[in-house]
This record gives C-alpha cells, structure tokens and sequence, in this order.
C-alpha cells in the first residue's frame, strides 16, 4: 500500500485512535484543518496558539484541549507538551505550524524589527517545539515531527527575504535533525506548502487571483501533513503545489573536488 493509501485509511478513522497530537499555530488555517482531520481519524489533539478565544472553540468542537502558547517562549512549549501528556496521557505526534510573513520585501525597507519577529516565530519557535516533543515521543518509544516550512524554504522568494530565510532554516534543520532521531523511532519531516488559502496570505490574495497564481485549497496541504505521517523517510521536505502529487523534494549533492 503507497503513503497516499495510508494516509487514507488513516483519515477514515485507521491508525491514530489512542494516539496524541500537539499542533502550534492550531487555531486557525492549516493548523485548524490538521487538528480536525486528526481528530476525525480518533487522535486526541492539543491546539496551541496565541488566539486563546479561537482556539478554546476549536478544542471544543473536536473533543480536544486548548493552551495558549507563544512559540516565541521555550517555556511556552514545554508547558504545552507537558499539558498533552497530563490530559491525555502522552505524546506521539508534534505539528510545529505556527508561522508569520516576514512584512519584508519588493518595494520596501529592510525591517531588522519584522526580521526578529518573524524568525523567532518561524525559527525559534520549531527548535523550541522540537526541544520539549522529543522527550515526551522518547517515552512513547518514538513518534513524529512536522515543521511548516514552505516552498520559499525551497526557492528564492524576492516578495518576502525574512520569510524565505526562516523557512529555509526551517527545511536545512528539519534534514540535519532528520537522520540524528530516526534511530530512535523519531521521524522529523518539513511540510512545505505553496501559498495555501489562509490568513497569512490576505495582504497578496488579490494579487495572486489577478495574476493567475494557482492558490492551494487547505485540504490539499492537510492531506500531504498525513502522507508525511504515512511515510517512513525523515529528514525530508515535502513540497505541496497546485496540479500534482506531493513527494519529498529531491536536493541535488553539493559538488566534489574535481
């Protein structure tokens, strides 16, 4: 059976009852939309995010919990993943999804203030997350790690520097990480999405439908988030675009002596 089939199967209810997932940036977009499509397939998810009132619905309507956590504060993270393991008992799978544009790019200033803000977010907020998940997925006897990174973590992105270069951080730690914990069952994967219909492109939506940039359906992201969970590779990038199948990305070898 292919990663597509498993992810299926498991989104139909297969694989995840009794499993636990812990989402940052879970309150709205992609995050929300995993969070659901977790739940439906019978994981017990806590949402994270700073958007306390969003969140608590959110955490209501899928039977899950709500913490309220700024990524930006290692203690944050550690208090969350300590809040899954106290509510439900352990935790198997992290989703490090919460994010912010960089507000850096063609036709305006250098911002060293929006640069610090988008990568302690963007950044700092995965190695935090990935500092206080891995030993809660040691005690389950291993588990999975998903960063959101992005296609700009890919290719050069002039519309937005700050952004490209934290999610090019992102998708460089994520293959570094990768190979270190898969010996001990912990699988670490970066999700990279093209720009998805979400609130963190509303400042360009009305550019990209103008200039006929093809805008990612949601479900389309969430669905590539559970082939990654269905995979058994780590260290990977997962690229997700409009018109085909989503795969790792394959990065070429850096060049040898001649």
């Amino acid at each position: 059976m292919d990663a597509a089939s498993r992810a299926g199967d498991s989104a139909a209810g297969a694989g995840y009852a009794g499993k636990v997932a812990w989402i940052t940036g879970g309150a709205g977009g992609i995050g929300a939309a995993v969070a659901r499509r977790l739940a439906a397939a019978g994981a017990r998810v806590l949402v994270s995010d700073i958007d306390a009132e969003r969140g608590n619905e959110l955490a209501g309507e899928i039977d899950g919990a709500f913490v309220r956590c700024d990524v930006r504060d290692p203690a944050d993270s550690t208090a969350a993943v300590a809040a899954a393991t106290d509510r439900f008992g352990g935790l198997d799978i992290a989703f490090l999804n919460a994010g912010v544009t960089g507000d850096c790019g063609l036709g305006r200033d250098f911002d060293p203030e929006a640069y610090r803000r988008a990568m302690a977010i963007n950044l700092d907020g995965v190695v935090y997350g990935v500092a206080a998940a891995l030993p809660a997925l040691r005690a389950r006897g291993g588990g999975d790690i998903v960063a959101t990174a992005s296609m700009a973590g890919l290719t050069a992105t002039p519309f937005d520097p700050i952004y490209g270069a934290n999610k090019a951080a992102v998708v460089g730690l994520v293959r570094a990480l990768g190979p270190n914990h898969l010996p001990e069952g912990i699988r670490i994967n970066a999700l990279c999405p093209s720009f998805a219909d979400t609130d963190i492109i509303t400042d360009i939506k009305e550019h990209l439908e103008q200039t006929g940039f093809p805008i990612l359906e949601v479900s389309d992201v969430v669905t590539a988030f559970m082939q990654i969970l269905a995979s058994d590779g780590a260290g990977e990038a997962w690229y997700v675009v409009p018109g085909r199948p989503s795969e790792p990305f394959k990065f070429r070898g850096v060049p040898g002596p001649r």
